[in-house]
């Protein structure tokens, strides 16, 4: 609750200052906080496609789970008493 409350006070904050600003240069804020979310959401998809296709199968579920099962080895050797 308490990371809530810090960031009202925050965005609060930033309008107040933001008030005496002219109406092109909220324009621009606003367009540059545009342009940072698009750079931040482009960024965390080449993050994930960097990763390789092992990562993203393109593969069904279905064909993952089979060739997961069929990739196990048990070595483990039950002994008798």
């Amino acid at each position: 609750m308490q990371s809530i409350n810090i960031n009202e006070r925050l965005v609060e904050s930033y309008l107040e200052l933001l008030e005496n600003l002219s109406p092109n240069s909220k324009l621009d804020l606003i367009k540059g906080l545009s342009m940072s979310l698009k750079v931040e959401k482009e960024n965390n998809l080449h993050v994930l496609k960097s990763l390789g296709d092992d990562f993203i199968p393109e593969k069904l579920a279905e064909e993952v789970i089979r060739d997961l099962k069929t990739a196990r080895t048990f070595t483990r050797k039950i002994e008798e008493f």
